[in-house]
């Protein structure tokens, strides 16, 4: 895997946890062509990194990621030149959702019902069986994103964390935990970013390198 070697040849301290970054991407790669989606949530710089990583998955990242043929002829076929516009500015997506925006719901959950569940309300409205939950936890013990992972199990999600060293209390709700190999916050906020870049990178080149 092109993405997964230089990734270990840049920050050779992440070779120890590069099986699980592997299953990560195959995970993704596995939903997309299965029809699902991928489900994203963590608090403070993890909720950052979980807007960043749908930001590059949904729409081109290295790759640019043009409709196909038969789909720009459809949009022509409807709607005439403004299909054509349409056609030529879309790009194909690997589906995810960001559960830590929609400020309205969540502020109006946090309120009348109860802020730790704000994750595990959206991962039951949003999933279904066969999507992919990713919590992002530092610590591995953040209660609101272990509540999500565990509502995510029960509805049939996988479920994958990036976290610290110890893995933490999440990791026991975890089909693939990665351990980025750290105790300190901000060293694994600072690797978490470069493992998600070479994650998207390498999902995005397995589903759309063959048709670009």
């Amino acid at each position: 895997m092109k993405y997964m070697n230089e990734l270990v040849a840049r920050y050779p301290v992440l070779s120890e946890c590069i099986d699980d970054i592997i299953q990560l991407v195959t995970s993704i790669v596995d939903a997309y062509y299965a029809g699902n989606k991928l489900l994203i949530c963590g608090n403070g710089g993890s909720a950052a990194d979980s807007e960043h990583i749908v930001g590059e998955l949904m729409k081109g990242f290295h790759l640019k990621r043009p409709l196909s043929p038969d789909e720009k002829k459809l949009f022509h076929e409807k709607f005439g030149d403004d299909g054509i516009y349409i056609s030529e500015n879309l790009q194909m997506a690997i589906p995810a959702i960001s559960l830590t925006g929609h400020p309205c719901f969540s502020t109006a959950f946090q309120n009348d019902c109860d802020y730790q569940l704000v994750f595990a309300q959206q991962v039951y409205g949003y999933g279904k069986k066969g999507d992919l939950f990713l919590g992002i936890t530092t610590s591995g013990n953040s209660r609101n994103v272990i509540l999500a992972a565990m509502t995510a199990k029960l509805r049939g999600l996988k479920t994958a964390v990036l976290t610290g060293k110890e893995g933490g209390k999440i990791a026991g709700f975890s089909d693939i935990c990665i351990k980025t190999p750290s105790s300190v916050t901000h060293e694994i906020q600072e690797l978490h970013l470069p493992i998600y870049h070479a994650v998207c990178l390498q999902a995005e080149f397995e589903i759309f390198n063959k048709i670009v």
